[in-house]
């Protein structure tokens, strides 16, 4: 059962994501709760406005732990400085890039900060909407329109919407898992909203290696869509490897200087992780939990 101390949370992080959606009847969509509920919720009846599960739901899409956990602060690492910088002028000047590089190195923490703080922009993990449908209605419903409607409706809805909008931006994390007609319309939605909106396609290594497959295949539509994104993969980590290591230490440093309790060995920490910010944020979370026994 959830209990009240967790709905709380819950509604601050509704309370917080309210600033990028020019509405309440918006945010209540992109949500997926009425609007009589979303007002219910403003006026402080947490305890019978949504079921449990409505609960976990929410908390699954805005990232709020259900658990007793450590607070997390953003650090200011050389990828999260890169992204931000990427992702501001993609949404400004509405253009498309695609960033293809190591896993846990601050990209989804990243995204999902800059979106969180960004109006008009959303994000969307792709491993969780491979399908073409699946896709485009996650993305509409971001967006805080019906994306339950019949899908041709939904799509130009969204089309629509895109290019009435003042500078929107789609992150779309974990791009490689997308299927082959995903990524179709990813092209045939690039070119209806051209100018009009921004586009951010974000995944490891495999990404650039499942693109450049199917261009070398001459798959139709791979190469249309490389080149709409720019024609180049972003990186930050570096391609050499005692570069990298060097790199991948500093981030680990810097995160766990932000977030490690005062007093703690950060050089420990940061052997231990060898560069992987999970890893930080494990041993972060042992030491704090040992703090309050």
């Amino acid at each position: 059962m959830i209990n009240t101390e967790i709905k709380q949370r819950i509604w601050e992080a509704i309370a917080s994501n309210r600033t990028n959606y020019p509405s309440d009847a918006k945010h209540a969509a992109a949500l997926g709760i009425s609007a009589s509920v979303y007002n219910a919720l403003k006026k402080g009846q947490l305890e019978k406005a949504l079921s449990d599960a409505n609960w976990v739901r929410l908390a699954r899409r805005l990232d709020v732990s259900l658990r007793d956990s450590i607070e997390w602060k953003g650090a200011r690492t050389e990828t999260f400085e890169y992204i931000t910088t990427q992702l501001e002028v993609c949404q400004d000047r509405s253009l498309s890039v695609i960033l293809c590089d190591l896993p846990n190195i601050g990209k989804t923490f990243t995204a999902r900060w800059y979106v969180n703080e960004h109006r008009n922009a959303v994000y969307v993990d792709c491993s969780q909407v491979k399908t073409k449908r699946a896709m485009v209605r996650k993305i509409a419903n971001e967006f805080g329109l019906d994306g339950a409607g019949k899908y041709q409706d939904v799509y130009e809805d969204l089309v629509y919407y895109l290019r009435s909008m003042e500078r929107p931006l789609v992150v779309l994390d974990e791009a490689g898992d997308l299927q082959y007609e995903a990524f179709l319309e990813l092209k045939a939605l690039w070119n209806a909203t051209e100018m009009c909106c921004g586009w951010y396609m974000m995944g490891a290594d495999g990404l650039a290696a499942k693109i450049n497959r199917n261009v070398e295949g001459k798959k139709v539509g791979y190469a249309e869509i490389f080149s709409r994104y720019g024609g180049k993969y972003s990186r930050v980590t570096p391609e050499q490897e005692d570069d990298r290591r060097a790199f991948l230490l500093e981030q680990a440093r810097v995160v766990a200087k932000v977030n490690a309790p005062e007093g703690t060995d950060i050089g420990q920490i940061v052997r231990k992780s060898q560069g992987g910010l999970r890893r930080v944020y494990t041993e972060i979370e042992k030491l704090k939990k040992e703090s309050m026994i």
